[in-house]
């Protein structure tokens, strides 16, 4: 929800992207988890911590996605439109964010991916259910068929997300 229009806009506006993207180019390297400790010192263990780190760590693929989607849209189809008669906002809504939709959602299943990596890892940090949790709590008792049951259900998951973002793009 943020994301895409943040990022659609700083491919447009160097102005936009000038305030952004210092603080982007810091955040995307960070691992979630470096920070998670110090949102939970903050937030507590409640799902505002999660949805935080959740946000953190897929706010930056979706980001960079969508501004390198507007960046690669080519100048001649933007001369075109004006040349029509279109408006900066028409060009914007009928040239540019169709051109980078391939982007947009490539950047949504990236962001799926580290979001979903980053979710099962934090319940293996912080948490008394779930997935990760499941997966951690078998392996203190040395109950690998539990382990490679939670890992196949984490792969099975993964890939209905992927799917459903894949179904969503084709559509």
């Amino acid at each position: 929800m943020v994301g895409i229009p943040l990022g659609l806009l700083s491919g447009y506006s160097p102005r936009v992207k000038a305030i952004f993207e210092p603080v982007i180019t810091f955040l995307r390297p960070l691992p979630p988890l470096g920070y998670y400790t110090i949102i939970i010192l903050w937030m507590g263990t409640g799902n505002l911590s999660k949805i935080l780190l959740l946000f953190l760590g897929a706010f930056a693929p979706i980001y960079v996605s969508c501004a390198a989607g507007v960046s690669r849209v080519r100048e001649d189809y933007i001369l075109r439109a004006q040349t029509l008669g279109a408006n900066k906002f028409q060009v914007f809504t009928h040239v540019i964010f169709p051109a980078s939709l391939p982007d947009i959602f490539v950047g949504l299943r990236n962001a799926m991916s580290v979001a979903y990596a980053t979710s099962v890892a934090a319940e293996m940090v912080a948490a008394g259910s779930g997935i990760g949790w499941m997966v951690l709590d078998a392996s203190e008792y040395l109950r690998s068929d539990v382990v490679f049951v939670g890992i196949i259900i984490m792969g099975i998951t993964g890939i209905l997300l992927d799917a459903i973002l894949l179904f969503v793009e084709h559509v």
